[in-house]
């Protein structure tokens, strides 16, 4: 019978969050052993994964990037391959290729109550391979790497050109000259733009309804000369709150006087664009700022595209897709040699493992979410999931250090089992995430709810985390301790 390989933790994905959490881990919990699980060749998860033109940050990298790594580089916002370049440098500064696995693709895990440990099964090569670990800390991401989402769209199959989807651009795609139709006004859908507008004939951007953008310099001016002046790591933390206070500011100003935000937002763009620039049309949502996400435009580049002539903004629905490109229910057509389907993602919770508890299967939709990291009735299990209003890793650091906290508190009173239990009646649940974009309202079902008040209110506020995960104590009534065997409240 082959011996199964034990971890103390297993960490899932090789992403912004794994590297983030495998460094914490081995700072604060010197004696753990620690493997990291990534299904891809890789690492940089989505930073690896998209390769579409002028793929980017749409946050800045003083809060995207890790709390215990400066960025140095002079743009705030950074495209892919410096993000990579990021990425790999903090992973071998600390030693952490040394502990992943590649090529390891993690499709289920079950909890034992009796030996406090989950089996951890995973394609590699072909074949099922089993780990075992005291702790699962998920690190994967919100959405499939397998596939972005395409709507049906009617008389696809008679356009003679060619489609692509963002999430799995070919390398061998050459738009110089072409016209391009991109489909989408999200973030995706403003990166690719303007960089393919250098070179393309004429890309058009044909959105159903505006998004709220707001622009930026791509370089910190103020953090480039604070760069020059203090020692980095001083220079880089007052960086970091500066542009958390900045980030937390706007969005509660936009929860609180909507409209004058809006307002705002949209004279800008008009300063952009000018007086016969149909801002109204193209810019102004139906909904209020921040109840999606704000694309980011740096340097004005999405403007100065427009402005130049070589991009067009069309709003309007698509009747059917014909043989030289797209026509629309207003009755324009518009034609294309390529049409790129920037129409979003398909989210998937915990990268579709399959989970269970003590041979009970785990309907994560049915759970609670305790301090958004972990689930009411499972034991010993983590997972990361960031800011949307924000910078992701923000958040990751904060519940990667929590999970750091939590291992050492349990190692040093003797319970190898922590389970979040859901006793208060008083809590009622509310949606996971509060927001209207597409991509979350199609998943949303499937995901964990979160309650009406602390632990288990999901909060998109950096300074009220704090307190959650790195002052309130750990035994705060909710976290149930047990020793090996049937794990406190499981059913």
């Amino acid at each position: 019978m082959r011996e199964i390989e034990h971890f103390d933790v297993i960490v899932v994905g090789a992403g912004i969050s794994g590297i983030g959490a495998a460094v914490h881990l081995q700072r604060r919990c010197p004696d753990r052993r620690v493997v990291i699980l990534e299904g891809r060749a890789n690492i940089g998860g989505t930073w690896d994964l998209f390769r579409y033109p002028g793929i980017r940050s749409d946050s800045d990298m003083y809060t995207l990037g890790f709390n215990f790594k400066p960025w140095n580089q002079a743009r705030a916002i950074a495209d892919g391959p410096s993000i990579m370049k990021y990425l790999d440098e903090a992973a071998r500064e600390e030693g952490i290729y040394a502990r992943i696995h590649f090529g390891h693709h993690v499709t289920a895990a079950a909890w034992d109550s009796g030996t406090a440990r989950w089996l951890v099964a995973a394609q590699h090569d072909g074949s099922e391979v089993e780990l075992s670990c005291n702790f699962l800390h998920m690190c994967s991401g919100y959405y499939d790497y397998e596939a972005g989402y395409t709507p049906e769209f009617f008389g696809r199959e008679r356009f003679t050109g060619r489609i692509v989807h963002p999430q799995h651009w070919p390398a061998d795609l050459d738009y110089r000259g072409k016209r391009v139709i991109v489909i989408g006004s999200g973030a995706t859908a403003m990166t690719l733009i303007p960089a393919m507008a250098r070179d393309a004939a004429q890309v058009t951007m044909l959105q159903r309804s505006p998004t709220y953008v707001i622009s930026r310099p791509a370089e910190d001016k103020f953090a480039n000369t604070l760069k020059r002046m203090l020692p980095p790591m001083l220079a880089y933390g007052i960086i970091r709150w500066r542009n958390t206070l900045f980030h937390q500011l706007l969005f509660g100003l936009a929860r609180t006087w909507p409209g004058l935000v809006r307002r705002c937002l949209l004279a800008k763009v008009r300063a952009q664009l000018g007086p016969d620039f149909d801002v109204a049309k193209h810019f102004a949502p139906r909904y209020n700022p921040w109840e999606q996400r704000l694309c980011l435009v740096p340097d004005d580049d999405l403007f100065v595209a427009i402005k130049s002539g070589r991009a067009t903004v069309v709003t309007d629905h698509i009747e059917t897709f014909t043989e030289n490109g797209i026509r629309l229910k207003s009755g324009k057509e518009l034609t294309a040699d390529i049409i790129v389907t920037a129409t979003g993602l398909k989210l998937l919770f915990l990268a579709g493992m399959a989970v269970a508890v003590d041979g009970r299967k785990v309907d994560f939709s049915k759970t609670f979410g305790y301090k958004g990291m972990m689930f009411s009735d499972v034991p010993n299990l983590a997972c990361v999931f960031g800011y949307t209003n924000s910078s992701w890793t923000l958040k990751a650091d904060l519940e990667s250090e929590y999970l750091c906290r939590l291992l050492n508190h349990m190692q040093a009173s003797g319970n190898p089992i922590a389970t979040p239990v859901l006793a208060d009646a008083d809590i009622t649940p509310e949606r996971w995430i509060d927001f209207s974009s597409g991509y979350f309202e199609r998943a949303l079902a499937s995901f964990p709810k979160q309650g009406s008040k602390r632990p288990w209110k999901l909060y998109q506020n950096y300074l009220k985390d704090i307190l959650l995960f790195e002052f309130a104590s750990i035994e705060d009534g909710s976290l149930r301790f047990s020793k090996k065997g049937k794990a406190t409240g499981i059913n």
